[in-house]
């Protein structure tokens, strides 16, 4: 397991100004300074209304005006955080035992598993590549951020990424600059295939799950990831990525007037994501961390 660096104390940009609140997911809400992350985890009552949320737009979505579902499934907004708050209530006062035994809790259940899995994979193989953004620790403090609650108690940060890998590919195609473009896409099968030789696959290509500091690619959400080989041989035999792996992407509107540079990306990625050249990076023996037991 990479260890974090440990600091005698918190950089002071964490504790001399508000923090900005920078985004959310499922199961946490993160806020940055300049250069460093925190985040603050989400309850389980929390989770499972969001769970219960996201399940009913899904259901939903085709039957709102215009986009509207679509787009609040993509962009969490203060409608949907209001919204939260008033299915917690609800959420709340049903048992644990009794959500668990839902389809919902099963979501929960399974989301919390992969998210911990990946987090542990991510710390043991991936961090000492560089493949992370660098974590760092240090003694209790507390720091103020935007939004409810105003403020938390963080022990430990992550290094903070210029912005995703999405928003630097949207950036370089408005440009115009798409020798850079394509320069990035290769420096995404080459972290796939750094991470494949540590013995880790991510089954969530997204781009957004990619941050980009410097030259360099890290993973930002790493709950895709596993070190199972069955379950990344059956991911690669039933993926759709293969069909078009540019549109699979999110690349489509951004490559909509640039067939020839979305047919030479979705040939690279057909000859490298497949099972045999991924099994040919793969380390000999390696052991997953299901196999090895709980990590401590």
């Amino acid at each position: 397991m990479f260890l974090p660096v440990v600091l005698p104390h918190a950089p002071e940009e964490l504790t001399k100004s508000r923090l900005v609140r920078l985004g959310e997911g499922l199961g946490r809400v993160v806020y940055a300074s300049e250069h460093w992350v925190v985040k603050r985890e989400r309850s389980q009552t929390a989770v499972l209304s969001l769970i219960l949320i996201w399940k009913l737009l899904s259901r939903v979505a085709h039957y709102l005006p215009g986009h509207m579902g679509d787009f609040l499934l993509r962009r969490p907004s203060r409608a949907i955080r209001l919204l939260r708050v008033l299915v917690q209530g609800v959420v709340t006062i049903v048992p644990r035992s009794v959500w668990l035994m839902t389809h919902t809790g099963e979501l929960w259940h399974r989301h919390a598993y992969l998210d911990l899995r990946g987090r542990h994979l991510a710390q043991a193989y991936l961090a000492s590549q560089s493949l992370v953004p660098e974590r760092i620790v240090f003694p209790p403090v507390r720091v103020k951020v935007g939004g409810w609650p105003g403020w938390l108690v963080v022990s430990e940060a992550t290094e903070r990424v210029e912005c995703t890998l999405y928003q630097r590919l949207s950036d370089l195609a408005a440009a115009g600059k798409f020798d850079e473009f394509e320069l990035w896409l290769d420096r995404l099968l080459e972290f796939r295939q750094a991470a494949w030789r540590q013995g880790v696959f991510s089954v969530d290509a997204h781009l957004k799950n990619y941050g980009v500091i410097g030259e360099r690619i890290v993973l930002l959400d790493p709950g895709g990831l596993t070190d199972h080989w069955p379950e990344v041989a059956d991911y690669l035999a039933g993926s759709t990525l293969q069909d078009e792996p540019h549109r699979r992407l999110g690349l489509g509107p951004l490559l909509k007037n640039h067939a020839e540079i979305a047919a030479r990306f979705d040939d690279r990625w057909r000859e490298v994501v497949t099972p045999e050249t991924v099994l040919r990076h793969w380390p000999e023996p390696h052991h997953s961390l299901e196999e090895l037991g709980p990590t401590p």
